[in-house]
Formats: structure tokens, sequence, C-alpha cells
């Protein structure tokens, strides 16, 4: 008898279960399915699916369906999902990237009504053709590290660094002149953005005094081959007076070179003659075949609100570029300043400044790799600056 009531009891539950199951499964079909990529957030899951869980609770007709994509897959995969007829309604991408898909007319634009919440500066980024083709995500503003072991000077302009000299048996800086766009943006801040001034009298003094550096081994030979983390190392290590940098590397030099880290002081990026601000960004775009792109937009707004950006910014070392945001005290002081706390309010008072990137290049991945061909043209085959800025210029036309 207690076997059979046990038997009712378990099928009673089974079948409960099923309908519940197929209750859920049948408002899930009727609900709006948004398709969300990110890159490589996998370590914030739960941030992420917090943000969706209450955003589902204010619109129960909406659900989201993230996917998190390796960084080095980002591009490839996009392309793929846009060339289809299902890409996600709502993917993380760099402007670089977005841009070259508005060329394509692959994006959907954005009023720009819409996105009165974002800094207006950094709003440039996402520009073409005067509309808007994305939605901004976080920010980045390099910062200017000095091992006062190696000097004291604080300094704040390129001129100023040209001026110095280093100890012994270290170096100045080390630039990464053939780094994606490094290059392109250090010219951008003094003026020099386009193929008819790259050969202008301040392009030829700029590329002088990188030439004198180079030969003068007052900045390491590897300039012109490695990357920025190339550059970190060398810092760590002791080498290297100054250097521009994201503050999220400040806690490697912590963990990793604790004598140069206490040795360290931060101060703002170095400026040219524009004296403003590079940065780096990551947005949203809305592919033009989404289904629901409005959808897309309002889910891309509230991710980005003042409370989500505040708390991913004190979760890690990105700035928001939510105006409200950005605005909070936590950007502003410290009770216990530290380096990471003094390069958090100055990169973040940095985003109120912004150099205009370089936007509405075509073909800048060509162009990335034309400026590191000709700079090592310069600094290692020893060609005429005149003469291969001329030729520049002439390349970067036909682009």
């Amino acid at each position: 008898m207690k076997k059979t009531i046990l038997l009712y009891i378990l099928i009673f539950i089974l079948i409960f279960t099923f309908i519940l199951c197929a209750q859920r499964n049948y408002n899930d079909n009727k609900k709006t399915v948004i398709t969300f990529w990110t890159l490589q957030l996998g370590t914030f899951d739960k941030y992420i699916n917090n943000i969706i869980s209450e955003y589902e609770k204010e619109k129960p007709t909406v659900k989201i369906k993230w996917i998190d994509v390796p960084y080095s897959e980002g591009e490839k995969r996009t392309l793929a999902a846009i060339l289809s007829d299902n890409p996600p309604d709502l993917i993380n991408l760099t402007p670089d990237f977005s841009v070259l898909l508005a060329q394509k007319k692959a994006l959907y634009t954005i009023k720009k009504e819409k996105l009165n919440q974002f800094l207006p500066s950094i709003l440039e980024s996402l520009k073409y053709d005067e509309e808007y083709i994305g939605i901004p995500f976080y920010a980045t503003s390099a910062v200017t590290l000095y091992n006062k072991e190696l000097t004291h000077k604080k300094i704040s302009t390129y001129d100023e660094l040209f001026s110095i000299l280093p100890k012994k048996n270290s170096y100045l800086t080390m630039f990464s002149f053939t780094e994606n766009d490094t290059l392109l943006k250090l010219l951008n801040k003094f003026g020099i953005n386009s193929p008819e001034n790259i050969n202008s009298n301040k392009s030829i003094y700029l590329f002088s005094q990188f030439k004198r550096l180079y030969d003068e081994n007052i900045i390491p030979k590897e300039c012109v081959t490695q990357t920025h983390r190339d550059a970190l190392e060398k810092y760590m290590s002791g080498q290297l007076a100054y250097l521009v940098t994201g503050a999220n590397f400040i806690n490697m030099i912590m963990e990793n070179a604790p004598s140069v880290y206490n040795s360290t002081s931060v101060s703002s990026q170095l400026v040219g003659d524009t004296n403003l601000y590079d940065y780096s960004l990551m947005n949203f775009v809305i592919p033009k075949k989404s289904k629901h792109p409005d959808i897309a937009l309002n889910f891309a707004l509230y991710f980005t609100n003042k409370t989500n950006q505040l708390k991913l910014a004190k979760m890690t070392t990105i700035l928001p570029v939510n105006k409200d945001a950005l605005d909070d005290e936590y950007f502003k002081t410290s009770k216990s300043p530290n380096i990471q706390d003094s390069a958090r309010i100055i990169s973040a008072k940095q985003l109120y400044n912004l150099q205009k990137p370089i936007s509405n290049v075509k073909n800048k991945k060509e162009l990335n790799t034309l400026t590191a061909n000709y700079i090592q043209e310069i600094l290692i085959n020893n060609k005429d600056i005149k003469y291969s800025l001329d030729k520049l210029s002439a390349d970067w036309k036909k682009l």
C-alpha cells in the first residue's frame, strides 16, 4: 500500500514537473528573444546575468540570450553572422570595426537624442557620415607612469619628454610605433591626421625627434617591432623612466615588480600641441538585419545606465561612458589615495578633454600597416624623413 502511494506521488511530481516545464517553454516561446554578444567578458558572468535578470523582470515579454565570444574571434564571427539572415541583435565591438561595418551599410544608425546619457566627446568615435552607428560601452584613457629611481621630473607633454636624457643603463621611454594605430594616435595629438599634413613641418619635426632618440639609444631599438606589453615588461624590469600606459597595468606592476611599483608615481597622459587626451572605447552595434532593433537599443541603454556602469567600473579599471556615472565621487576623490586611485581619478578627468579621433578612414588596417612600414624605413633603414613622409602622404591618398 505504501509503495502504491509513493508511486502515485512520484507520478504526480513527474506530471507536475512536465506541465511546469511545458508552460515555461510555452511562455518563453511567446517572448521576443534578443541575442546579445559580448567580447570575452565571461569572467563577469554574475554581473551580466544579474543585469539580464533585472531587465527581463522589467520587460516580461523579452528574453535576452547572452553569448560571450572570444576576443580573437569577434570580428570573424561578426562578419559571418551579419552575412547570414539571422544575426545577433546587439554586438560588442571596437569603433574601428564598427565603422568598417557602417561603410558596408550593415548597421542601424541611432538618433542622437537616444544617446543623451553618454559623453558627447565619446560619441565622436561612433560617427560615420555624420550619423551615429553604435552605443558606447566603456572607455580607458592612458596615464603616464614614471620611475622616481630614474627621474624625478613630472612631465605632461611630449616636447618635455624629448628634452630629457635618461640615466645611464636605462631608457627614456618605449613607444610601440608599429602596434595597431599607436603611431597615428600620437601624431593626432599634434593635429597630424590626414594625408595632407602627414608630411608637414610639424610631422617632419616629430619624426626627426623619433629618429634622434632611436639613433642615440635613448629609446629601445625594439620600438619598431614590439608591443605595449613588451614596453610594460621593460618598465617592470626598471629599464624605462617613463611609460604611457593603461591604468589596468598598475596592479600587474605591483604584483610582479614590487620594488618598481614602490618607486612609481603617476601623472596625466602626455599631450601634444592640441593639449587633448586620447582614449580607447568599446561599444555595441545593432546589425541592419536585426529583427528587433528597438528592443536591442533599449536593452543596450539599460545595460549602460548609471547604476550598471558604476558597478562595472568598481569591479575593474575601466571608465564609464555614462555622464552621470562618470560624475560620481568615485572618480573624483579617494580617502587613501594610492597609485591605482590616483590613476583612476586622472584618467576619468581626461575623458572631459578628449582628442577627436581620426574617423571616417577607410582601410584603417592598411593605413596602420603603411605608417608602420614608413617609420621602420626611417628608423632602421635611414631613409630621408621628408622623402619618406611625402611618399606616405601619396600612399595614404591612394587608400
